[in-house]
Parts: structure tokens; sequence; C-alpha cells
């Protein structure tokens, strides 16, 4: 009897061991799942750019132009008298109200960028709606400049991998931007010119409006300081890499993809000459 009894205790320490192994084995399994499931979503979230590395002192500042056009006259003369050129995001709304404008920011030497037609929540809508608020205002652009914008930027900062992929199949690098001057908000003149140029430095991306009530004064106010802190104020396309870059999924920096150097082979000496 005793005998069965011990037989009985070895069996059940021996299944508790199987089970204590099964369980460590699914848990262990799982966590690499886990693992896997989380680094692929990483791998393959998509990213705009919001600012580039660069080794040169260089910036940009941009505007968005979706609501009025009251303050743009005076924001393309302190653009002129600076010597400054900048990147125009406009909406289709406004290129087909202030035609005008468009042309004016083309001649004036400044590029002029994608900002949807009709300014929508883009992560609400399918990839063929997006193409058509890209495509749309692309044409009308066109039609105005003769020239094919390629940057693109989402109304509301606003993103996700659909809008990125139906942009980029479209040919539109997705901008963001770094340094948000919050003039949008009717915040007043200094308040802007101390957010500017406290967070100032290369690469960055400076979200502002064309028709902010306070843009245009602080614009003035800040563009002679960042020339006599040695920055040059370039459109959007002048700091971003075309080619051989990759995005930094988490901070969305532009990063320049390190080439190897190209070798140089060696060409015989001809015969009589001096290696």
């Amino acid at each position: 009897m005793m005998r069965i009894i011990n037989l009985r205790g070895g069996l059940a320490k021996l299944l508790l061991l199987i089970l204590a192994f099964i369980a460590f084995t699914t848990v262990h399994w799982l966590s690499e799942q886990a693992i896997k499931t989380v680094s692929t979503m990483l791998v393959s979230r998509l990213v705009p750019i919001y600012r580039v590395e660069t080794p040169k002192q260089q910036m940009s500042i941009s505007f968005d132009a979706m609501w009025g056009a009251d303050h743009t006259d005076e924001l393309l003369r302190i653009l002129r008298e600076n010597g400054v050129k900048t990147t125009f995001f406009l909406g289709g709304y406004w290129v087909e109200k202030y035609p005008e404008y468009v042309r004016k920011i083309a001649a004036a030497g400044h590029e002029i960028g994608n900002h949807t037609y009709s300014h929508p929540h883009l992560n609400n809508l399918g990839p063929a709606a997006i193409r058509q608020e890209v495509e749309r205002n692309h044409k009308n652009i066109k039609a105005i400049t003769g020239n094919d914008p390629f940057l693109f930027r989402p109304p509301f900062g606003e993103y996700s991998n659909k809008v990125i992929e139906v942009a980029k199949e479209l040919g539109y690098y997705t901008i963001q931007w770094s340094i948000d001057s919050l003039d949008w908000k009717d915040v007043s003149p200094g308040f802007i010119v101390d957010r500017i140029l406290s967070q100032a430095g290369p690469g960055e991306i400076v979200l502002m409006h064309n028709n902010g009530k306070h843009t245009a004064e602080a614009v003035a106010r800040f563009l002679p300081e960042l020339k006599r802190r040695g920055f040059d104020i370039v459109p959007v396309s002048q700091l971003i890499y075309r080619e051989n870059y990759y995005i930094e999924k988490h901070s969305g920096t532009q990063r320049p993809v390190k080439l190897p150097p190209v070798r140089q082979e060696s060409v015989p000496a001809k015969e009589g000459t001096r290696q």
C-alpha cells in the first residue's frame, strides 16, 4: 500500500513539473511574439519629416495658407526686404479664392507646397479620398504656377501610414514641423519671437500661418536676429534630403544614410613609367 502512495506522489510531482514547463514555454513564446509584434509595428510605422539633421547652419520657415489673405502682402514685403525665401503650403480653397496671391508668392521666388484641397481630417478618409484631396489641389496649383508641387503638409498635422503612402505614391515628401510658432492662437508678437528664437537650431522647420494676426510683425522681428546668429533661412526643399536618407521613428528627424566610401580601382601603370 505504501509503495502505491509513493508512486502516486512521484507521478504528481512529475505532472507538476510537466505543467510548469508547459506554462514557462507558453509564457516565453507569447513574450517573444509580443516583442516581434511591437518590433514589426515600429519598423512599419511611417513618420513624416519634422526636422533635418544637417551640418549647415540652415533652417526653414513655412507658412500654411487656408483662410484669409489680409496680411499676405505685408508678409511678402518683409520676406523680400530680408532676402529670405520660404515655403507656403496652400490649401485648395485658398488657391481658388486667391489665385492672384498664388502668382505673387510664386513670382517672389517662394516655394509652394500642397495642403490638400478642403483641409479635412485625412485619417478619417480612405486612400482614394486622400488621393483625390491631394491631386485636386495639385492640379490647381500647377494650373496657376506651371510647377508641380512635391512637398505635402497634412491638415492639423494628422497623419498615418495610409496618408504618407498615398502622398509618396503621388511623388510627395510629407512635411511636419519641429517648432510651432502658435501664431494661429493670436498670441503676441513677442511671444512668437521668443518661442522661435529659443528653439532655433540647424535643421528646424517652423510652422506659421500667412494670415496670423501678429505673424508678419513677428517675422519682421525674428528674421534679422536669426541672420545675426548666422542662420541661412531656406525653403524646405533645400533643407531636406531627396535620397539616401531615413526618418527616425521616435523624433521624425530626417538623417542622411552614411554610404560607404567609393573604392578607387588602382590602374596599372604603363610600362616604363614610375609608380
